[in-house]
């Protein structure tokens, strides 16, 4: 029988005056009890409505069932049959607009918190001894392309089947925008690193210092014996305004700011990274990128942080739930402001940002209403440290280096339904081919292309062997 009580479990969270000054997890996750109360409220439909709006297609009921019951290790298993990446997921997707949002609970009440409980299975069994049965090796070897989400993913639904897979990581550390991106009060680093090391367990082979283009061309890996090469590179390269004094010193991209706070530790005092020791901070952005760097700017010692972003609250593309805990936590933010120049002082150090006023006009193509700039509105705003978040694009070096790839205007490799790229042989998925977008999204697409690749080689198989 199901709960029928209308609203979720609360789960608890750091104070927002305690953790505005630490890395440690803001949420802290549900306990066994509640866990299982949560779990109650699901009402098991048979059409499975939160499955169709889960990339990676966890069967969701089946696993809510099975913690709903205390059982919480076959819950795990459920969940695995189809998500490398369970802890990943259950902390950073944006269940809201995906499974949560078709929850059938959600009409009358809060959808049920299939995102904590996801969460909640992957916490209870780490340090647990996991059943981990490597598939009988097949004979074909693939290649993968960056050990991001979408890597990742694809690497272990190919070693499950039985290929020989290896990953090729350009950073020290797999991982990808999980390592060097989110920041570790919102994904704990170790508890990606368990995530990778059961996929090592799989036979995923993972190579780190590997720069793709650079060290060895996709071309030099069919010549080594792999079959077809996943293309999960990333949307690396950042982009700026365009602005005058973006060249000066204390101003980020968002990418830098974060991969010397996560990747190289700047957060930890026994670390040498060098940083910015920023008093006033303005972060120019309004995306979960932009919420990461003005919350990571607080805790490593800026007195005041805010978010500069061109529409209004309403139009914010971060989650609410970042949106809700960096208010909480005390960054300001300037909504219908746009950067329009930056000033240095004598030193050629960033010393505040004009920004312009701004108003909401007709929808564009994307559906938001389009900002305008209010004429006589600019202003001054001291800043010694501004980060850029307002997107990237993918490094141009696979493309670059790979006769035969096809890309688009704004350089992403172009894919067909299957994640096929116009190379055969070659598939790819995630910010390489969408630029940045969501981690489960990629990790969706790196799902579709490990099936195109398995249907691929063994066509190729039976094409020779017949």
């Amino acid at each position: 029988m199901a709960d029928m009580r209308p609203n979720k479990i609360p789960v608890a969270e750091q104070e927002p005056e305690v953790r505005a000054h630490n890395f440690e997890e803001v949420t802290l996750g549900y306990s066994l009890e509640k866990a299982v109360r949560e779990a109650r409220r699901c009402l098991n439909c048979k059409n499975k409505p939160c499955m169709n709006g889960c990339p990676v297609g966890v069967r969701i009921p089946e696993f809510i069932a099975k913690v709903a019951e205390g059982n919480f290790e076959d819950a795990y298993e459920i969940i695995k049959t189809t998500n490398s990446l369970p802890a990943v997921c259950g902390r950073v997707c944006p269940q809201e607009n995906q499974c949560e949002g078709k929850c059938v609970r959600g009409i009358k009440g809060e959808p049920v918190s299939i995102g904590r409980l996801e969460r909640f299975c992957a916490d209870y069994m780490r340090g647990k001894e996991t059943r981990v049965n490597p598939a009988p090796k097949n004979g074909h070897k693939v290649a993968v392309v960056g050990g991001g989400p979408s890597g990742l993913t694809a690497a272990g639904d190919l070693a499950k089947l039985g290929y020989e897979v290896t990953v090729f990581e350009a950073f020290h550390t797999a991982g990808g925008v999980l390592m060097y991106g989110i920041p570790e009060f919102r994904l704990p680093k170790a508890i990606v690193q368990h995530e990778i090391d059961d996929l090592e367990k799989l036979g995923v082979k993972i190579m780190t210092n590997m720069v793709i283009g650079k060290v060895l061309s996709v071309d030099e890996l069919f010549e080594m014996g792999y079959e077809a090469v996943f293309v999960g590179s990333g949307a690396g390269l950042p982009r700026f305004m365009g602005i005058e004094g973006e060249g000066l010193i204390g101003v980020y991209s968002a990418n830098e700011y974060l991969t010397r706070i996560n990747l190289m530790k700047a957060y930890r005092n026994e670390y040498a990274t060098p940083i910015m020791k920023s008093q006033k901070v303005a972060v120019v952005g309004g995306g979960n990128v932009a919420m990461d760097a003005a919350r990571s700017a607080l805790r490593i010692g800026a007195k005041k942080v805010y978010v500069v972003y061109r529409r209004s609250m309403d139009e914010l593309p971060a989650r609410k739930e970042e949106v809700h805990h960096a208010i909480e936590e005390g960054v300001e933010f300037l909504t219908l402001n746009n950067p329009v120049k930056l000033l240095g002082d004598d030193n050629g150090r960033v010393r505040s940002v004009v920004c312009q006023k701004m108003e909401l006009g007709e929808p564009d193509e994307s559906g938001r209403r389009s900002p305008v700039a209010i004429e006589g509105s600019d202003y001054e705003l001291d800043a010694d440290t501004v980060i850029m978040a307002i997107g990237t694009s993918p490094n141009p070096l696979i493309r670059n280096t790979t006769p035969g790839l096809e890309v688009n205007k704004r350089g992403c490799l172009i894919v067909d339904e299957t994640e096929a790229t116009s190379k055969e042989g070659v598939y790819a998925g995630g910010d390489a081919v969408t630029g940045a977008a969501t981690v489960i999204l990629a990790m969706g697409a790196g799902k579709k292309a490990a099936a195109a690749i398995d249907a691929y080689i063994k066509a190729k198989e039976s094409g020779i062997d017949g």
